[in-house]
C-alpha cells in the first residue's frame, strides 16, 4: 500500500478531508471577491454618514417612502414567486408523466429562454404588451375590451416579465423531486382504493412539499436582486429596491444610503434563507438525496 493511502485515513482521522486542497484556492479567492466588496459597503454606510454613523440605517428602517418601496417590492416578488410555482409545478408534474418526444419538447421550451439575454426578453415584453402591441390587438380584435389595457408601465408587466424569466428556477427543482420519486407509493395508494385526485393531494403533494418550498426561496431570492425586468417594463412607475439603490447611487450619488439599504436587503435575504433550513433540508435537497 502506498505512502498516500496511509495518510489520508489519517487526514480524515483528524478532521481534515485533503480533498479540500484542490478547492481551496478557489473557495480564497472567491472568498476575497465577495468579502472585500462588503467590507467596502459596509464602511460606505457608516462614513457616508451625515452626522451618526447609524443614520443611513435609521433612514432606511424609519422612512416612510423607503417602507412603501419596500412593501412593492415584497408585493411583486410575492406574487411573482406564486405564479412561478404553480406554473413551475404544473409544467414539471406534466413533464414527468409525458411520454419522451413530449418531455423533450417541453424541456426546450422551459430552457429556451436561458439563451435569451434579460434585456432582450424584456423589451420583448414591452413591445408585446404596450398599447398597440400583438397582445392589446387579439384582445380587441376578439372584442374583449374596446379600448387598449394598460399592461405596461405598472406592476402587472413587471409580474409578467419576472414570471417568465423565474419559472424555470421553479421547474428545475421540482421536476427533479418529481422525477426520482418511487412510483410505487402511489401504486399502492391507488391499490388501497384512493382515487387519482386523493393520491395526489395526500401522497404526491407531501412527497413534492419539500422541493416545492426550496424552489419558492429560490425564486423569491432571485427576485429581490432584479432590475433590468422592473426598469423596462415598469417604466420608472413601479421602482423596487434594486432599481432605488441604483438610482440613488447613479443619480444622487448617495452611497451611504445605497449602502445601507443594500445591506439590510442582504440580510433579509440570509434570514429567509436560514429559516428555510430549518424547515427543510436543503442540503439533502440540492444534493438530489
Amino acid at each position: 500500500m502506498s505512502v498516500t493511502a496511509h495518510r489520508l485515513p489519517l487526514a480524515r482521522a483528524r478532521g481534515i478531508d485533503p480533498y479540500w486542497w484542490f478547492v481551496a484556492p478557489l473557495a480564497a479567492f472567491l472568498l476575497l471577491l465577495y468579502v472585500a466588496p462588503m467590507a467596502w459597503i459596509l464602511s460606505l454606510s457608516v462614513t457616508e454618514a451625515q452626522e451618526n454613523w447609524y443614520d443611513n440605517f435609521a433612514a432606511v428602517l424609519g422612512g416612510e417612502n423607503i417602507h412603501r418601496m419596500m412593501w412593492t417590492t415584497v408585493r411583486i416578488v410575492g406574487l411573482t414567486t406564486l405564479i412561478s410555482l404553480v406554473l413551475g409545478y404544473v409544467l414539471a408534474y406534466a413533464a414527468v408523466h409525458m411520454g419522451p418526444r413530449q418531455r423533450l419538447a417541453l424541456m426546450l421550451a422551459v430552457v429556451v429562454p436561458f439563451w435569451l439575454s434579460v434585456l432582450v426578453r424584456a423589451f420583448s415584453w414591452l413591445i408585446l404588451l404596450r398599447n398597440n402591441g400583438l397582445v392589446n390587438q387579439a384582445i380587441m380584435g376578439l372584442g374583449l375590451s374596446d379600448q387598449p389595457l394598460p399592461m405596461v408601465r405598472n406592476e402587472l408587466g413587471v409580474v409578467i416579465g419576472m414570471v417568465h424569466y423565474l419559472v424555470p428556477y421553479a421547474f428545475f427543482p421540482l421536476y427533479s423531486a418529481m422525477s426520482q420519486m418511487d412510483q410505487r407509493v402511489l401504486m399502492a395508494s391507488r391499490a388501497l382504493g384512493a382515487g387519482a385526485l386523493r393520491t395526489f393531494w395526500r401522497v404526491f403533494l407531501p412527497l413534492t412539499r419539500p422541493a416545492l418550498f426550496g424552489a419558492a426561496v429560490i425564486v423569491f431570492v432571485f427576485g429581490l436582486g432584479f432590475f433590468v425586468t422592473p426598469a423596462i417594463l415598469g417604466g420608472g412607475r413601479v421602482v423596487i429596491i434594486s432599481e432605488f439603490v441604483s438610482i440613488r447611487v447613479l443619480q444622487t450619488l448617495d452611497w451611504g444610503l445605497a449602502s445601507a439599504l443594500s445591506l439590510v436587503l442582504l440580510a433579509a435575504t440570509l434570514a429567509l434563507i436560514v429559516a428555510a433550513a430549518r424547515v427543510v433540508d436543503l442540503r439533502r435537497m440540492l444534493g438530489g438525496g
